[in-house]
């Protein structure tokens, strides 16, 4: 059986044919994130074809993931395999053809133009605004296109943005959300969002590689009350964004504003979290966030809630955050997006 024989129903696609499967047997991508948009994406990017698929994730498979991070299984839990490696294991059986990269790591300003340099496209997987600031960046400084998503409780979208060509990122978001933002972990997700929204990303990615014409909107969609929304991104690139135009790498450079910063505090297995800016938190609001997804109690300086067996986390009013329960900047990094968001 030749190598082709096994696309043989998607080369019938006269969009792709053998020409476009050929060139996706030669792509390599990059996905940010093995939960649940990323493991969408990358079963169908390896079920295509797609030659060389880098995976990257900080995380561990947890039970909570098996509702909707589809290459996961009860044994990978139990297990308490790293997303990248128990992703990896399961491609690897679907398409042994290929060659899939797992990396285990936190993408961050050390590490992301490494990782990602010399990727003929990016998709986010992630599920933070920070990581996608940073994913901007790094793609306005190399030239390479990515497919951003989101999708939290029953809304999500999905955008391509293409340096140069398309409005970037920061374009679309000039500034990083304040406050706390929705989290999967705090409001939850349903699992046929992320089916849908990780399968656009996932066909988006494949006819850039095809040379296709990729869609140049913003869509959302809310699955529950089944409500779309399109937003035409081909034009109104930001005339003053700082990051396409001034080609300002502010998530690049650690001492920006925009950068957070955690701290381990020695001899108390404890990590500091520092806001990016100064501001003022309403507590109570806090409060009433967590409450659907946690027990949380508190005063007029502070909330304290335990979202899972010996961690033990505090919000501040200055929006400084301690992460009781660990000393590890990158298990530290995983709970603050988890339960707090940007």
């Amino acid at each position: 059986m030749s190598n082709l024989e096994r696309y043989s129903r998607q080369i019938l696609f006269r969009a792709i044919g053998e020409e476009g499967q050929k060139k996706l047997l030669k792509a390599r991508v990059v996905v940010i994130g093995a939960g649940a948009l990323g493991t969408v994406i990358a079963n169908h990017l390896v079920r295509s074809g797609v030659g060389y698929l880098r995976l990257i994730d900080r995380d561990v498979v947890e039970l909570s993931n098996l509702q909707r991070q589809t290459l996961f299984d009860e044994e990978d839990a139990e297990l308490n395999l790293p997303k990248a490696i128990a992703a990896q294991k399961r491609l690897n059986k679907i398409n042994s053809s290929i060659k899939v990269d797992a990396v285990i790591a936190d993408v961050n300003l050390d590490n992301a133009e490494e990782l990602i340099n010399g990727m003929d496209i990016i998709v986010d997987g992630t599920d933070n605004f920070m990581t996608r600031f940073l994913i901007n960046d790094v793609a306005i400084k190399y030239g390479i296109p990515w497919i951003h998503g989101a999708a939290v409780s029953s809304r999500g979208m999905f955008a391509v943005i293409k340096p140069g060509i398309t409005p970037c990122y920061r374009c679309l978001f000039p500034d990083v959300p304040e406050g706390l933002g929705e989290t999967c972990d705090t409001v939850g997700v349903l699992s046929p969002l992320t089916d849908i929204i990780g399968s656009f990303q996932a066909m988006e990615t494949i006819k850039y590689l095809v040379d296709a014409k990729t869609t140049p909107n913003l869509e959302q969609i809310d699955i529950w009350d089944m409500t779309t929304m399109q937003m035409d991104i081909s034009q109104g690139q930001n005339p003053n964004c700082p990051a396409c135009v001034e080609r300002r790498f502010d998530f690049l450079d650690r001492s920006s504003e925009h950068q957070a910063s955690y701290i381990s505090l020695c001899g108390r297995n404890t990590v500091q979290v520092n806001p990016r800016r100064k501001r003022e938190l309403d507590l109570k609001k806090v409060r009433a966030r967590l409450v659907n997804s946690t027990q949380a109690a508190g005063n007029d300086f502070l909330v304290r809630f335990s979202p899972e067996e010996g961690i033990s986390i505090v919000i501040f009013k200055d929006a400084r955050v301690l992460i009781h329960g660990t000393n590890n900047i990158v298990r530290a990094k995983s709970l603050y997006a988890k339960y707090i968001g940007e």
